[in-house]
């Protein structure tokens, strides 16, 4: 009975080890920053891990009045390439975690 304790113990310690990876790992890639491009970098926008825009960036070239459309679909595509990169990230580094039960 005492050996199932102890088993116990150092699954519970395990978990909280397991715990604090994740916890850090997420940590790192909420503080990273990614950058979602369009057309070659004419519109540029910057997330942090935990998908706050941090900065947007458009090349005077992106701007013309007679095509707002376009710009849009410009900061549109480049939003989602920037999201996708952080799904990229996120999945790398916390894939290991995935089918952890508890976590």
């Amino acid at each position: 009975m005492r050996g199932g304790m102890g088993n116990m113990q150092g699954m519970m310690k395990q978990m909280q080890k397991m715990q604090k990876e994740l916890e850090q790992t997420q940590e790192v890639i909420n503080a990273t920053q990614f950058v979602g491009e369009a057309s070659n970098g004419l519109v540029k926008i910057t997330m942090t891990g935990n998908k706050k825009v941090v900065d947007v960036v458009i090349a005077a070239e992106a701007v013309d009045p007679d095509d707002v459309e376009m710009l849009q679909d410009l900061v549109l595509m480049a939003t989602n390439d920037a999201l996708a990169k952080i799904e990229v990230e996120t999945k790398a580094k916390l894939g290991k975690f995935a089918n952890i039960p508890g976590l």
